[in-house]
Formats: C-alpha cells, structure tokens, sequence
C-alpha cells in the first residue's frame, strides 16, 4: 500500500493535472460555514473518520467466511487500483466543480438531465446511511425501555458508557472548535487539550452513563444531525471528526503492536483457513465479497464525502492526494487488521460467539495481549468497542449534511448557487432546512424499523454508486483530454457486480413472495424489492447515458487526429 500511494497515487496526480498553484473553492468560495480552508491533518481527520467509521472491521470480518486471502487481495488490490481512484478522482473532480457533488461533475460531461437522475439516485443511497446509522446508534445507545425516565447510572454499562461518551465528544468538539477558530489558539496546544479531553470523557464515560429508551435516542439524534448540518463546519463537524481520528489512529496502533507482539511470540493461532469455496452462509464469492467487504476496498458513500465536505475544505491541491488516495489506503490497512484480528477467535465468529463484527475485531485484538480473563484483555476489549461505536455519529452528521447539499442542487438550475438565486417553488425546495428536514424525517423513520430490512440493500446500493462516479469522473477527464483509462476496469467491476447482486436479490424476493416462503414483516421484503427496482432502473439509464458520451469521446478523437494528420 505504501508503494501503491507513492507510485501509482504520484501517476495518478500527474496524469490529472493537480497543480498546486491553482486556488481551491475553500478559498475562492469561503463562507465560513460550507467553504471553510482547513488545515490538512484537521481535513485528513475529518475525511478519515467520516469514510472508515465501523466499515473496514465489520466487511472484512463478514466476508472472512471466505477465506483470508480473497479478502486480503481484494483489500490490497482493491485499496489501491479500485477505492484509491475513486476517492482521489471523485475529491479532485469536485475541487474542479467549485466544490459541487458529483452530481455537477455528471451534468458538466453528460447533460443536466443525467445529473438529477443521479442526485435522484444518491439521494436513495444517503436515506439507506442515514436509516441504518440511526438504527446502529439507537440500538447501540439503547438502555432503557421506551416508557422508562431517563437516568445518569455510576455504574454504567457497556452501552450507557458509549452514550455518555459520544455526548461529552459533541460538547468537546464544539470547545476545540471556538479554540481554534475564535479564541485563535494555535494547533499544536490545542491538540494537547483535545487529546486530554478525549482521555476525560473516557474516564468519565466508565464511570457515568446515561440511559434513554430506543425511541428517545431517534428523537434525540434527529435532533443532532438536524443542527449539525446546518450550522458551520468550524464549530464542530471538523473538530469532532479530527478529535475523533485521534481514537482511530490509536485503535490502530494498539491493533498493529497487538499483530506484531502476538506473531512474534506465537501466543494467539491465526484459524482462518486460506479458502472455504466459493459458497459460504453469506452467499456467492462473486458478487458477496465485493459488496461485502465495502470501505475496506472500496464504497460509493466515499465519493459522497469527497464532494461534499472535503472538497471544500481542501486549502491547496496537492492535498488531494494524501486526503483523497492515501487516507483510502489507510482504511483498506484497517481492513486487513480486522481480518487478522478475527483470525485470533474464528473458531469462536463462525459459530456465532459474538453479538457483532465489532465485538469480534475487538476480542480478536485484545486476546493478542492476554486471556480472555486477564485485566489487560478486558480493558483493551472495552476501550476497543467504545472506539468503533462512537464513530457511527460521524457518518450520520456527514451523511445528513451532504443530503442536504444534494437536495439543493437537485432543484438549482445552472448559474444559480444558493436558494436564494432561485424563484418560486424552487427556491423554497432549495432551502438548506428544508433539505434538512427531508433527509431527518425520512432516515429516522426508516431508522426506527428492522435494521435487516435496511441494510440488506445497502451494501449493493453503495457499491453501485461507486461504479456510476468512477464513470463520471472517466468522463469528465475525457472531456477535458486527460487520460482516463484507469477508470474503465474499475468502473466495469464494480457497475457488473453490484448489478449482478441487485438483480439476484429482485429475482430472490418474487420467487419468495411468490411462494409464501419468506420470514418476517412483508413490508419489508416489499421495500426491499421496490428499492431494488428502482435502483436497477436508474442506474442502467445512467450506464447508458455513460456509454454515449464515451462514444461522442472518441468520435471526437477521431475527428480530431484525422484533422491533425
């Protein structure tokens, strides 16, 4: 991965074009609350812990029923050729497109029509995030009953902890952030008190928990993200994602030294065997693992972060690179981490010991240190857990943010850049709340039913998108007569793929349906069908639409050579 990012990462920048010299929208567009310049390790945290939260530990741990090395490949491989491109492309075409979604990137190539479909379409993707993320929350924070009285436990459990201390971050975040940006104090010093202020809430999260019913935590995270995406970035979207990096960086850390201790001394045996076939309880290797495995090789919701709120924060184009290449190549190290990880307590996985990936990347972790009943295990599990819960908020507050900027665009016609350039109607329909409002009321309903039913379509959903914005970036570059021939294999993968297993799930509902066959609300499997269909659907015009402008591409190439020679 280190020789990919300096190697093909480097061929990459050049082949695009990055000049360091040209002013990015953070600074030809600063409002102060969207367009903000932030410091590039300020920006590399907020991107990081946006596009990773649970992802590279709970794909690679899944899809380890596989084997170790197809989801080892598909992570280096993948890491490099496939997820790096497509987060680095995608945050260097919307630098170029005055910070705009990739939606602008698709209507500048491919017409405007293109472009609401796809807004259309990434708009269903960002429902699916937000619903399953308020769904994980809810339930991860849950520790009361729906008709119990909130309290403040001394005694808190596991869950009351994790609540208190994603609360004391919020709180924290917006002092790093008036620290930083209103007080003036430098970053360095501010550091110093994020990281002891990280170390306090923990401590006061072990100590102190709070416990809200299900239904209360949806309110009160509706609540959340509802503000969170409208008020500027400074005050705490990039200071919480920063501090919160810091817990990542350290999980990692803790993680490798657990790797290269237990190797050594030979204390924990690696169970995953090298392949199981070609079956496995989670389906087919192909398309399953590479819908799987997600953020640890590559997710379309990375190219959603990438334009709307990394790129306009980005304060020089060389930067791309490092945020955009090198922070995908950092995930895709955490995804071989969680596979290792699990290999420590396989045995233990696949007969269904634990209550989720998370709890077995952070057994398989800890166990590197100690016995499962010694005091270091125990302390390396908990602190281990907290981390990979507490980031579920970090893509709930991006995820609504970026709907909401989607929203906008989606009724802006061309020329116009805030709702209030618009008229009428759409000038309403433009607003920042009311793109707000939409996406909360939408997700937290979603988000309050059975996670099953969600999050079934959204690993194919998230992977489809990634397939449509390698092709919008493929062509733009070709539009402005830049090399785009490393797009094609990626976006032809994972378009054929994700489509594959779409397909596969709309033939399993009709047959189930058909047959009576199916478990569980039928709403459910109705939804899952209709959203399927319809995912289908929009995506073949867009790969259609796709395929023309390729075709115009090199007709115009034609052309031109012909009147050259």
């Amino acid at each position: 991965m280190v020789i990919g990012y300096i190697t093909y990462g480097s061929w990459l920048a050049k082949q695009w074009g990055v000049d360091a010299s040209r002013e990015t929208p953070a600074i030809t567009q600063g409002d102060g609350v969207d367009y903000v310049a932030a410091p590039p390790s300020v920006l590399m945290g907020h991107h990081f812990s946006s596009i990773a939260g649970a992802g590279p530990i709970s794909g690679p741990v899944q899809a380890s029923v596989f084997g170790w090395l197809p989801v080892f490949l598909w992570c280096v491989i993948g890491g490099i050729f496939f997820g790096g491109v497509h987060d680095f492309g995608t945050l260097f075409a919307s630098v170029r497109h005055g910070g705009k979604s990739i939606g602008e990137v698709i209507g500048g190539s491919m017409g405007r029509r293109t472009k609401r479909l796809f807004i259309v379409f990434a708009l269903l993707v960002l429902v699916l995030v937000i619903a399953s993320f308020v769904n994980v929350v809810a339930g991860t924070f849950m520790t009361a009953d729906d008709s119990g009285v909130s309290v403040l436990t001394t005694d808190p459990n596991g869950q009351q902890t994790t609540a208190m201390v994603s609360i004391l971050f919020i709180v924290l975040a917006i002092m790093y952030g008036l620290l930083t940006n209103k007080v003036g104090m430098e970053t360095g010093p501010a550091i110093i008190i994020g990281v002891i202020g990280i170390v306090v809430s923990i401590i006061i999260g072990m100590n102190v928990g709070v416990a809200f019913g299900r239904t209360t935590w949806i309110y009160l995270i509706g609540v959340y993200i509802s503000v969170a995406s409208l008020i500027p970035v400074w005050i705490m979207l990039l200071p919480r994602d920063y501090l919160s990096s810091f817990l990542l960086y350290a999980m990692m850390g803790v993680a490798i030294i657990g790797i290269v201790f237990s190797a050594l001394a030979g204390t924990a045996p690696f169970q995953i065997p090298m392949f199981t076939g070609w079956s496995s309880k989670i389906g087919n290797l192909f398309p399953t693992l590479f819908i799987t495995v997600a953020c640890g090789a590559c997710s379309g919701f990375h190219s959603l972060v990438s334009t709307g709120t990394s790129s306009k924060q980005l304060d020089n184009e060389s930067h791309a690179k490092p945020i955009g290449y090198g922070a995908m190549l950092v995930e895709s190290a955490l995804g071989v981490i969680s596979l290792i990880a699990v290999g420590m307590v396989f045995d233990k996985y696949i007969a269904g010991g634990f209550g989720s990936p998370a709890e077995a990347f952070a057994s398989g972790i800890g166990i590197m240190f100690g016995r499962e009943d010694s005091a270091i295990y125990k302390s390396i599990y908990s602190l281990l857990t907290l981390t990979v819960s507490a980031f579920a908020l970090t893509s709930l507050d991006t995820g609504t943010r970026l709907g909401r900027f989607m929203v906008s665009e989606l009724f802006l016609n061309e020329g116009e850049k805030t709702y209030k350039d618009a008229t009428g109607i759409r000038r309403v329909l433009a607003d920042p709340i009311v793109g707000t409002a939409f996406m909360v009321v939408v997700g937290c309903t979603l988000g309050g039913l059975s996670l099953s039913q969600i999050w079934a379509l959204f690993g194919a959903a998230n992977q489809l998108l990634a397939g449509i914005a390698l092709m919008a970036v493929a062509a733009w570059l070709g539009d402005i007569g830049k090399n785009n021939k490393m797009f094609y294999l990626p976006m032809a993968f994972m378009l054929i793929a994700t489509l594959t297993s779409l397909i596969m799930t709309i033939l399993n509902k009709v047959k189930g349906l058909s047959a009576g066959t199916l478990d569980g609300p039928m709403w459910g499997h109705y939804f899952q069908l209709a959203f399927a269909v319809a995912m289908v659907v929009l995506a073949i015009i867009l790969v259609i639409e796709g395929i023309g402008t390729f075709r115009k591409q090199a007709i115009n190439r034609e052309t031109s050579n012909v009147e050259k020679a």
